[in-house]
């Protein structure tokens, strides 16, 4: 059964749970022979009166999910590591991967929402949905959203990917940035475009979305074709960039990002497989 998110734990019930447990932004995991799995509740019976702020997460293949923090300052030991999630991406369950992603945004979320931003009084949970409430003046805070778009820009039979400082190996990829306040994601794809590698583009259409918790984004994808300009990074959220065809691309991200996803369908629109 897929995850299927929810903030209240069914009452009474027994059955097993997954612990998704944040040191900072690392989570623990337990390694075997057969790789590496999520904690459960009896794996971590002695590490679980260190954790705080568990938070429902909601349930997979029966299996209830919560989520936790773990004190910096304490150890844990074989087998028990504590990993970035992007480690994982390819080493552990997609969803899996998904959900821990889920975890990490409402820690971060609950750790940065312990007071109120208005009045400085501290929050408390609601009970009737997931969010935060100002007992002094009442004011309301949600889990934060910050939507990004990311675009695959198509000229002719290549497209254009970059390296960006940011990244956490040597790989290139399409680009993306933050929607600013008062702009529509039309609007951002063009200006990140021009701001990021100095071109034009145009025909910009809707291609897909994905979560991105690391912390709270949400990736909106889209494709468009170059109008007009060369390329010239910025040199501070791009080091190189350049055009590419289907059969000689460089080093590109893991399989389960968005960004990914728009590159695997340029290869595809040009005759070439999936990369692997």
């Amino acid at each position: 059964m897929p995850f299927q998110s929810a903030f209240i734990p069914p009452h009474g019930n027994d059955r097993g749970e997954l612990w998704f447990i944040l040191q900072g932004q690392n989570l623990l995991i337990k390694e075997n022979k057969q790789g590496f799995s999520i904690p459960s509740s009896k794996d971590i019976s002695g590490l679980k009166r260190h954790t705080s702020s568990p938070q429902f997460l909601g349930s997979m293949d029966g299996k209830l999910c919560y989520a936790a923090e773990y004190p910096k300052e304490i150890s844990v030991s074989d087998p028990f590591y504590f990993k970035s999630p992007r480690t994982l991406f390819g080493r552990l369950e997609d969803e899996l991967v998904w959900i821990a992603g889920l975890a990490n945004q409402l820690v971060y979320w609950n750790r940065n929402h312990q007071y109120c931003g208005k009045c400085g009084s501290l929050t408390e949970n609601k009970t009737d949905e997931r969010a935060k409430s100002c007992p002094k003046c009442g004011l309301v805070n949600y889990p934060r959203l910050s939507p990004a778009v990311i675009v695959a820009v198509i000229k002719d039979n290549q497209i254009l990917l970059a390296s960006s400082p940011r990244f956490k190996s040597d790989f290139y990829s399409v680009l993306a940035g933050f929607v600013e306040p008062g702009e529509t994601l039309e609007e951002c794809v063009q200006r990140e475009v021009c701001e990021e590698v100095g071109i034009e583009v145009r025909n910009i259409r809707y291609f897909g979305s994905q979560p991105w918790p690391f912390p709270d984004s949400l990736m909106i994808g889209f494709t468009s074709e170059y109008a007009k300009g060369e390329i010239e990074v910025d040199q501070s959220e791009i080091l190189h960039a350049d055009w590419f065809e289907a059969d000689c691309l460089p080093p590109v991200p893991a399989k389960i990002s968005i960004a990914r996803k728009l590159i695997d369908w340029f290869s595809e629109q040009n005759g070439e497989k999936k990369i692997t």
